[in-house]
C-alpha cells in the first residue's frame, strides 16, 4: 500500500474543494480512463479504479470527514482502522457499486447507451473533407464530386471480426455479460465494481477463426465518391453536412456524417463583400474627363455602363443586381465598380506638345478639388 496516492491528488484537487469541483473532477477523469474508450489498456484501467475509488469517497461527506481527519486509515481496513474505529460495522447499511456511480453521471456513455453492453446499436463517427470550387460556382451554385476516406463495416464478416461472420463463442472470462465484477469487503460494507471483460471488451463473445479481410476488426478503411450539390451563395469555410455519408454505425447502428468544408479560390477580378462583388476598372484620362461607354466584366458576363464626363479617381457606380445570390433564398447582391485613372507614360514628344497645350487652356474651374486645396494651403500658411 506504499505506492497508494492521496484521494485529491488522484483527482487533481485540494482539500478545500467543493463538491461540484470533485464531481466535475471525477467525470473528466473517468472519461480519460474508462475501459470502453481505452480497451486493453492495463494502465488505464488501474487508473480508473483508482479515480473511483478516490470519488467514492471525497464525493461522499462522512467519509470525506474521516479520510480527511485519518487518511486511508478511516476509510480503508487494510490500514488497521476498521476493527479499532468501527468495529469492522458496515455505517451505511448497504453494499456499494462504483459502477452504477459512473453510470449515474453519464448516463450510459455514448450518447445514452449503457456502457456494460457493447452489442448495443452505436452511430458511426462523423468525417470531413475539403471541396475546392472557383468563385463563380460559389456564387451559381454547382454540382461537384468530393473524394474522402472513411470506415465501413466489411461485408465479408457482417461487422463481426470472425470468419463468415459466424465463428464466435460464449466468452469465457465473463460467460457471456461483457463485464466482470470484483467484489471487496471492507468494514463500511461490501464495494462491488464492474469492469469490461478484458477478454471480449465487453460484446461477450470472442472471435474463434478472425475474418481475413479485415483481420478481425470487423470494420475496413475505404475511399468513397460522393455528389454534393453546393447552394449558390455559398461562402469561403461555410460547411455541407452529407448526412448518413460518415463513417459505418456498429451493431446495426446508422453511419455518422460527413462535414465538407467549403474553400472559395481567390478570382482575379472579383472580389466579395457579403453577397455584393467588387471589381477596380481602369479608364484613360480622356475617358474619365470626356465621359465613356466601357464594358464591365459581371457574373453574367458583359455589362455596359456609360461613365459622366468628368469623373474621378476612386469614383464608384452599382450594377444592381449583378452580384452573388443570398444564400437559400431570393434575390442578389449588387456589383459596386470603383474607377482608378491610368496616367500615360512613355509619351512621345508630338504628346507631350499636345497635352502641355492643353494644360495651358485650362483654368481653376477645370479642376475645383486642386483650386480648393491650395486656396487653404494659401491660408494656414498666412493664418
Amino acid at each position: 500500500m506504499a505506492d497508494k496516492r492521496d484521494y485529491y491528488e488522484v483527482l487533481g484537487l485540494n482539500k478545500s474543494a467543493s463538491d461540484d469541483e470533485i464531481k466535475k473532477a471525477f467525470r473528466q477523469q473517468a472519461k480519460k480512463y474508462h475501459p470502453d474508450l481505452n480497451p486493453g489498456n492495463k494502465e488505464a484501467e488501474a487508473k480508473f479504479k483508482e479515480v473511483n475509488e478516490a470519488y467514492e469517497v471525497l464525493s461522499d461527506r462522512e467519509k470525506r470527514s474521516r479520510y480527511d481527519r485519518y487518511g486511508f486509515a478511516g476509510v480503508d481496513p487494510s490500514y488497521g482502522a476498521g476493527s479499532t474505529a468501527y468495529g469492522g460495522a458496515n455505517p451505511f447499511g448497504q453494499d456499494i457499486d462504483i459502477g452504477d456511480i459512473f453510470n449515474s453521471f453519464f448516463g450510459g456513455f455514448g450518447g445514452g447507451r449503457n456502457p456494460r453492453n457493447q452489442n448495443a446499436p452505436r452511430k458511426g463517427s462523423d468525417v470531413e473533407a475539403t471541396l475546392n470550387i472557383t468563385f463563380e460556382e460559389a456564387a451559381k451554385g454547382c454540382k461537384k464530386e468530393v473524394t474522402y476516406q472513411n470506415v465501413e463495416t466489411c461485408k465479408d464478416c457482417a461487422g463481426t471480426g470472425a470468419l463468415g461472420g459466424v465463428n464466435l463463442k460464449t466468452c469465457p472470462d465473463c460467460n457471456g455479460l461483457g463485464q466482470v465484477t470484483t467484489q471487496k469487503r471492507t468494514p463500511f460494507g461490501v464495494v462491488q465494481t464492474a469492469t469490461t471483460c478484458e477478454k471480449c471488451h465487453g460484446k461477450g463473445k470472442v472471435i474463434e477463426k478472425p475474418c481475413p479481410k479485415c483481420t478481425g476488426v470487423g470494420r475496413i478503411r475505404s475511399q468513397r465518391t460522393v455528389t454534393v450539390t453546393v447552394p449558390a451563395g455559398i461562402n469561403q469555410d461555410q460547411i455541407l453536412n452529407i448526412g448518413g455519408h460518415g463513417n459505418s454505425g456498429y451493431n446495426g447502428g446508422p453511419a455518422g456524417d460527413l462535414h465538407v468544408y467549403v474553400n472559395v479560390k481567390k478570382h482575379e477580378i472579383f472580389e466579395r463583400k457579403g453577397d455584393d462583388v467588387w471589381c477596380e476598372i481602369p479608364l484613360t484620362f480622356t475617358q474619365a474627363a470626356l465621359g465613356h461607354e466601357v464594358v464591365v466584366p459581371t457574373l453574367d458576363g458583359k455589362s455596359s455602363y456609360t461613365v459622366h464626363p468628368g469623373t474621378q479617381p476612386g469614383d464608384i457606380f452599382k450594377l444592381k443586381g449583378k452580384g452573388i445570390q443570398h444564400l437559400n433564398s431570393k434575390g442578389r447582391g449588387d456589383q459596386f465598380v470603383k474607377v482608378t485613372i491610368e496616367v500615360p507614360k512613355n509619351l512621345t514628344e508630338e504628346q507631350k506638345k499636345i497635352l502641355g497645350e492643353f494644360d495651358k487652356t485650362c483654368t481653376n474651374t477645370n479642376y475645383q478639388k486642386r483650386s480648393s486645396f491650395f486656396d487653404k494651403v494659401k491660408k494656414l500658411f498666412k493664418d
